[in-house]
């Protein structure tokens, strides 16, 4: 394939499913966005800009299992969307064995605190935010006490995911998420950048060099790991022979 093809290829990627893979001596990133609605079950409309979790779903055992790819590199400016498309995306991202790195620009609102903190290190613009918030629920709600046992156990699993890949504690998180005096028409809490950190919902303030440093610094500490590996086996194969 010729260089104008690749770029071309490349250039398709980037439209169709905002994915890039960047090759280089530190190292093969794998770069995918996440950005405006997280799209469920539910095809929402052309004018909303969105990330559908079936593609992502794919791309993210792609990255995975390709021996090319070192890393990845999770952009995200998303306002929230579907609960179980975004935990499903979260609980593949905290699963993988390869250095992820998610950075938080523009926004990492609602069902966007779990997917910014599923990666092994999180970094956050200083001037990016993130709303932290109770569960919702679109459409025809039936009164009934079933309804809220079901939405009280949808909302502990996004509480659970989230104490479990960061440092802040469930009191804590539930406090910001329940809190009645930070938003006027609402309930819950934003955040800015450095106060994510502070409240330890994200590793580090920074931008995309932060973040790219922290990968390629993880990326290197898996290779020598790997090397030592090899050699341990040849060792070993030698010595049975």
């Amino acid at each position: 394939m010729s260089e104008n093809e690749n770029l071309k290829e490349k250039d398709e990627e980037i439209k169709e499913f905002g994915t890039s893979f960047i090759k280089n001596k530190k190292g093969n990133v794998f770069c995918l966005t996440i950005i405006g609605q997280i799209e469920g079950h539910t095809v929402l409309s052309p004018q909303t800009k969105s990330t559908k979790y079936e593609h992502i779903l794919p791309q993210l055992v792609f990255v995975e299992e390709n021996d090319d790819i070192d890393g990845m590199i999770v952009l995200l400016n998303t306002v929230g969307g579907d609960v179980e498309a975004g935990l499903a995306i979260s609980e593949m991202i905290s699963t993988m064995k390869k250095p992820t790195v998610s950075l938080v620009l523009g926004g990492g609102h609602s069902i966007g605190v779990p997917l910014a903190v599923s990666a092994k290190k999180s970094f956050i613009a200083p001037s990016a935010t993130m709303t932290i918030h109770p569960m919702r629920i679109n459409g025809t709600v039936i009164g009934a006490p079933q309804t809220f046992s079901y939405m009280n156990k949808m909302q502990e699993r996004i509480v659970e995911f989230v104490t479990r890949n960061s440092s802040i504690t469930k009191e804590r998180f539930l406090k910001l998420m329940l809190d009645t005096d930070e938003i006027a028409n609402d309930i819950g809490t934003v955040l800015f950048g450095k106060e994510a950190v502070s409240e330890g919902l994200i590793d580090f303030a920074g931008g995309l060099d932060g973040a790219l440093y922290s990968l390629y610094e993880m990326i290197a500490k898996e290779k020598e790991k790997n090397g030592e590996k090899n050699k341990m086996d040849k060792v070993d194969n030698n010595a049975k022979k």
